[in-house]
C-alpha cells in the first residue's frame, strides 16, 4: 500500500433482511425457505465498509431512520473506523430496508425500500462538502435520490476530486449526471439501460459500449459481466480483465465490494488497470460468503489471495 487512502461514499444504508431458499417462488406459490439473517447492508454503507475493511479513511454521507436499525447500522459503521459525522438521523422514518432473497446457485433477486435514504438531499451533502472536498475520490450510488447524487458529483468535480459513479439500481441517467463521473461503473445490465433505457436494446455488449463511450464522453467506463469479469474502455482503449475462479456461496455485494476496491487503489496512487485487478480479487472473495457486510474482506486477506484467473 503506498499511501492511505481517503475516500468520501455518499449513498444508502440499510439493513439487509436476508432470505435462502433453494428456489423463487412464483406468484402464488409458498416455498420453505433454509435461513434468514439481518446484516448491515445498503450499497452506500456497503462501500464505505469494504474500502474501511481495504485500508480506506472513510467518510459516509446518508441518512438513517430513528429505529433500531438506524441505531445498529450507525455502531456498525462506528466499528468499522469510518466517520459518521454526516450520516444524519430522520425524525419519524424508518431505515431503509432491503429483503433479499438467495437462490440455491448462490445468485440473488433484491427489493428495495428506501425509508430514511430518501431524505438524503443536496443540501445534506453541501453540509459534507468539507469531507468531499478532503478525499481523494468520491463514489456515489443511485439508491438515494438522483438531486443528491448529483451535487456530490458536482462538489466532488469543483474541488478536483476523482468521482466514481455506480449506477445501480439501473436506470437511465441524465448525461449531465454522467459528464460528472470520471469512472463509470455499470453492471451489464445497467450498462444496457444507460445507454438504451432498456435491458435487450443495446444489442450486443461491444454496441452497448460504442453508445455508452458516447454518453459518457472522457469518463472511464468498467462494466462488471460477474463470472465473465470486467470489460473496460480506459482513456478510450478496451481491455477484457478475467473473473477469479471461485465457489460462489452469494453474489450480494460483489457488485459494492468492486467499487470500493477500484476507489481505493485509485485512491492509493494506482493506475485504473491495477485497480481494477484488485477489485476483481475483492469482488472474488466476497462471492464466497454469505451476507453483504458480512462477506467482505479485509486487505490482508485480499493481498494474500492468490486464485487462479480464467485463461
Amino acid at each position: 500500500m503506498s499511501r492511505k487512502a481517503k475516500i468520501a461514499v455518499v449513498g444508502s444504508i440499510n439493513m439487509d433482511l436476508v432470505v435462502t431458499a433453494a428456489k423463487s417462488p412464483v406468484p402464488g406459490e409458498t416455498v420453505l425457505g433454509e435461513r434468514f439473517a439481518m446484516i448491515p447492508g445498503g450499497k452506500g454503507a456497503n462501500q464505505a465498509v469494504a474500502a474501511a475493511r481495504l485500508g480506506a479513511e472513510v467518510c459516509m454521507i446518508g441518512c438513517v431512520g430513528d429505529d433500531v436499525f438506524g441505531e445498529t447500522m450507525v455502531a456498525q459503521l462506528r466499528g468499522e473506523t469510518i466517520d459518521t459525522a454526516f450520516v444524519n438521523t430522520v425524525k419519524g422514518t424508518a431505515t431503509g430496508v432491503a429483503v433479499i432473497q438467495v437462490l440455491g446457485d448462490g445468485d440473488n433477486n433484491i427489493i428495495v425500500v428506501p425509508g430514511a435514504n430518501a431524505f438524503v438531499t443536496p443540501d445534506l451533502v453541501r453540509d459534507a462538502e468539507e469531507a468531499i472536498r478532503g478525499a481523494d475520490v468520491l463514489l456515489v450510488q443511485l439508491e438515494i435520490p438522483l438531486p443528491a447524487v448529483e451535487e456530490a458529483l458536482r462538489i466532488a468535480r469543483m474541488h478536483g476530486v476523482r468521482t466514481m459513479l455506480n449506477p445501480a439500481p439501473a436506470r437511465q441517467l441524465p448525461e449531465e449526471v454522467i459528464a460528472l463521473a470520471d469512472v463509470i461503473t455499470p453492471n451489464e445490465t445497467e450498462a444496457a439501460i444507460l445507454a438504451t433505457g432498456t435491458v435487450d436494446g443495446a444489442g450486443n455488449l461491444e454496441e452497448r459500449m460504442d453508445e455508452l463511450q458516447r454518453i459518457a464522453g472522457e469518463a472511464d467506463l468498467l462494466i462488471t459481466l460477474g463470472e465473465k469479469g470486467v470489460r473496460t474502455a480506459i482513456q478510450g482503449v478496451r481491455s477484457d480483465f478475467p473473473a477469479y475462479r471461485v465457489d460462489v456461496v452469494d453474489t450480494t455485494a460483489a457488485g459494492d465490494s468492486f467499487n470500493a476496491g477500484v476507489a481505493v487503489r485509485l485512491g492509493e496512487g494506482a493506475g485504473l488497470e491495477e485497480a481494477v485487478r484488485f477489485a476483481s480479487k475483492v469482488g472474488a472473495l466476497t462471492v464466497t460468503r454469505f451476507g453483504a457486510q458480512s462477506s467482505l474482506p479485509t486487505r490482508e486477506e485480499v493481498d494474500q489471495f492468490d486464485m487462479v484467473a480464467h485463461s
